[in-house]
């Protein structure tokens, strides 16, 4: 298939913006320590420099989802990036650590309209035996992200501050937005695929879920924690009942009771990224805090998984198409298993080259599962879904963070108590990061099960 001008605008401009996303996250790891000590934060608050971003985009994906069948993918898309932008532009200028927390809040809410999106607008614009390899195409973008943000955010870090980071990001996203608002501006009409109604009630019963669920547990162990967590979770069942009875609900949940590829395959991603995501977050403490590597050359190290990413989603991609899914999604969550479980005997003489080799085994394992995974989430739902379909699997790979995260946070406050990190010994940091990636390693076994048994994608 040789595709169009528009086509091509399209993947490029969701490439660019995926990467700008990534690349933000990936380099920020890196700066911890730096943003630690500037801002004199402790452990909990940094790792809420992080959590904050998670959270304002997994409580809005759902809903800006939504909105967007009903009012157009791309004025939301549009939106999404300008949000970004000026948000980095805040972060950058920002001068106490609480109002940087805040304003990757407002990252987070740029994201979630991008995110929501800009998987939709791919799948719309491409027939279905093309789906695959134009999705690995744009998370090509993600990890190319993931991959030069450690060391090109490491350099940056250690040469000209942290805050060039989220300059950089700014005026990328204002050539996204440029892009977007004009090579665009008449080739994309912007037709909404669904007449139905939003429902604010709705949405605000689900985002007050999310938000006393993860609030909740960054304050665990004390008791505060466990009452809102709990809380969080019956205003989420609440939320699922009123779906279940709602005329115009936000979010279908016959997707998930009667579309098994689809509920499997999301549940399937929410477990690989609970089990993923701090692998970073951790290895950039221990090598920077127990292996004394400057920013720049941990950096160095931490490009290896995602560059594996980069090379290997857009072909991981394109045998999704001819290959059933699920077999590819499952080998590679084994293989992440496999690594998250070598990674739990860290020690400070655990040789370098050995980190290597486990960051190139888990960046073949995540490239065989997430472009299969999300060929097939979006493949499983018919197209007046492609919007909440799209949001939902972010959804997941967001919320899937936070869990992440919030492991880590409880590892640190059962382990440390409420310090900074730099207070940690060496043998109690290593004990965090030991428990961490046995129990990732745990979590992954677990969705192997979920990744085998979705059933075939019929093509």
């Amino acid at each position: 298939m040789k595709f169009t001008p528009q086509q091509i605008a399209l993947i490029s401009i969701a490439t660019i913006a995926a990467f700008m996303g990534t690349f933000l996250i990936s380099s920020v790891n890196i700066a911890l320590p730096r943003i630690e000590h500037e801002f004199n934060l402790t452990a909990i608050e940094l790792s809420w420099t992080i959590t904050s971003f998670l959270l304002a985009t997994a409580i809005l994906l759902v809903p800006i989802g939504r909105w967007a069948d009903i009012n157009g993918v791309f004025k939301t898309y549009k939106a999404g990036i300008v949000i970004f932008t000026l948000a980095s532009l805040a972060c950058g200028w920002v001068q106490h650590g609480f109002w940087f927390i805040v304003f990757r809040f407002i990252q987070g809410i740029g994201a979630a309209f991008t995110n929501a999106t800009g998987t939709a607008i791919l799948v719309s614009a491409f027939p279905p035996q093309y789906r695959g390899r134009v999705l690995g195409i744009s998370v090509s973008g993600v990890y190319l992200g993931l991959a030069t943000g450690p060391f090109v955010g490491g350099i940056i870090t250690q040469y000209a501050g942290w805050r060039i980071l989220f300059y950089m990001s700014a005026v990328i996203g204002i050539i996204i937005a440029f892009l977007a608002f004009r090579i665009l501006k008449d080739a994309t009409k912007d037709h909404p695929t669904t007449h139905e109604k939003f429902s604010y009630t709705e949405s605000l019963i689900y985002m007050a879920g999310l938000i006393l669920l993860v609030y909740g547990s960054s304050k665990i162990p004390h008791m505060a924690g466990w009452l809102m967590m709990t809380a969080g979770i019956i205003t989420l069942l609440i939320f699922w009942i009123i779906e279940n009875r709602s005329a115009h609900p936000l979010f279908d949940t016959r997707l998930f009771t009667h579309n098994r590829l689809f509920a499997y395959s999301n549940l399937a991603a929410l477990i690989n990224y609970s089990a993923t995501y701090s692998i970073v977050f951790m290895l950039s403490l221990y090598l920077q805090k127990i292996k004394g590597l400057q920013p720049r050359d941990a950096g160095a190290i931490l490009v290896t998984q995602p560059l594996i990413m980069a090379a290997f989603s857009p072909i991981t991609g394109r045998l999704s198409d001819k290959i059933q899914p699920h077999l590819l999604a499952s080998l590679g969550m084994l293989m992440c298993s496999i690594g998250l479980f070598v990674l739990s005997f860290l020690s400070s003489n655990f040789p370098t080259g050995l980190i290597l080799a486990v960051l190139v085994w888990l960046g073949c394992g995540f490239a065989l599962f997430s472009s299969p995974n999300m060929n097939t989430i979006m493949s499983s739902v018919e197209k007046t879904q492609y919007g909440v379909a799209s949001a939902m699997a972010s959804t997941m790979r967001v919320v899937g963070q936070i869990i992440s995260m919030t492991f880590i946070i409880i590892f640190f406050a059962l382990i440390i108590g409420n310090k900074a990190i730099d207070m940690a010994s060496p043998l109690q940091f290593l004990n965090i990061t030991k428990y961490s990636f046995l129990l990732f390693s745990a979590i992954c076994i677990l969705g192997i099960y979920f990744s085998y048994y979705r059933g075939k994608l019929h093509k």
